[in-house]
């Protein structure tokens, strides 16, 4: 088949609830083109390739997903005018089900491909999720005494068993060689990470990582 462009799919760790549908003889550039705009904090990347021979296939993609569910597509009406986006709300695994079927119906499989994370695009997911689970932490009603953990205890750093940390207060501050801080904060410095993490991630008490207490507790 003699190549034109490709239907992509894209994701982005700043809205993960969608993925971006479009296509484009240089899906490379277009990804360049996108990641220019300082309208979001993370990059977009290639998930996923489909190599078809006809510009605007993606169009008779969008009508397909449309007819299956019209309410995926992102669509917001802006001084008065309808935008329709190739924004949709679903999984990159659902959207690339969707272009192996196309491949499997046109016999053309070897046209699909599913590319890897690079490091930086898994550590930008990392820290993405990392940010969404702090600030959902920050808005829930966990405290340490909501786990039954007192004032005194010991919890341990479980990326190095050997540092702990001793709960200071009934909320989430806890002190590590002399300095009191959130969990969160001491979290952070550990890691040395730039941006804020969330510090349930990172520390057990009594052998149970503290994120899978709070979901065992339901806090």
């Amino acid at each position: 088949m003699s190549t034109v462009g490709y239907i992509y799919i894209l994701t982005n760790p700043s809205f993960r609830e969608y993925v971006k549908i479009g296509y484009a003889d240089d899906v490379n550039a277009r990804v360049r083109q996108l990641n220019r705009s300082e309208c979001t904090p993370f990059a977009f990347r290639v998930y996923a390739t489909y190599a078809v021979n006809a510009r605007l296939t993606d169009m008779k993609l969008h009508d397909i997903i449309e007819k299956l569910n019209p309410e995926l597509r992102s669509i917001e009406t802006v001084n008065g005018k309808k935008r329709v986006r190739e924004f949709f709300a679903m999984s990159p695994e659902d959207a690339y089900a969707l272009l192996e079927a196309m491949a499997e119906i046109h016999g053309t499989e070897e046209n699909l491909k599913l590319w890897s994370a690079t490091e930086k695009e898994k550590s930008e997911e990392q820290v993405a999720d990392e940010i969404a689970s702090e600030s959902a932490e920050k808005r829930s009603k966990f405290t340490f005494k909501s786990l039954g953990i007192a004032v005194g205890e010991e919890l341990e750093y479980i990326h190095d068993r050997s540092i702990k940390v001793i709960v200071a207060d009934e909320i989430r501050r806890v002190t590590y060689n002399g300095e009191t801080s959130t969990l969160s904060g001491i979290a952070t410095k550990l890691l040395g990470y730039a941006n804020t993490v969330q510090g349930t991630l990172h520390f057990s008490y009594k052998g149970e990582v503290l994120v899978d207490m709070r979901k065992r507790l339901g806090v």
